[in-house]
């Protein structure tokens, strides 16, 4: 069961993974062993998230999906593949947390009175200092 908060669990059936040889250092191990893991998880069709959770996460996420609805995480930070299966589903978790939280709808605001005078007065003393660097008209 991959645990995301108190309200969302997602059994770990849902999850399909699948194994093959790393890429990088690592000597022999890395030529004999499938320790990359590759996790993919039908996030259009599971019902272990919550609808504005589904729409978030499948909104952000939406270049990182398949056709089929899916989405592919991989891993290969470590020598192992149980490692890796973790590190797997530690980002799909985090990934997760990202969309969790709704967006918090944005008020219009109108600029205080104080805020519109002191900008005047910014806009004055600007010009002023402009007005100053100009040279003398041929009228003074």
């Amino acid at each position: 069961m991959l645990t995301v908060n108190s309200k969302i669990k997602i059994p770990l059936r849902e999850f399909e993974f699948s194994f093959s040889r790393s890429s990088g250092p690592g000597g022999q191990n890395v030529n004999k062993l499938n320790t990359k893991a590759l996790l993919r998880w039908p996030v259009r069709s599971t019902r272990s998230l919550p609808p504005g959770v589904r729409e978030r996460f499948l909104e952000k996420y939406k270049r990182r999906i398949t056709g089929d609805g899916d989405i592919l995480v991989t891993s290969q930070r470590f020598r192992d593949q149980g490692r890796n299966v973790a590190d797997c589903l530690t980002k799909l978790r985090e990934m997760i947390l990202t969309v969790e939280a709704p967006p918090k709808t944005r008020r219009a605001t109108k600029p205080s009175r104080g805020s519109k005078v002191r900008r005047r007065k910014a806009k004055e003393i600007n010009s002023r200092k402009k007005q100053m660097r100009r040279p003398p008209s041929k009228d003074d």
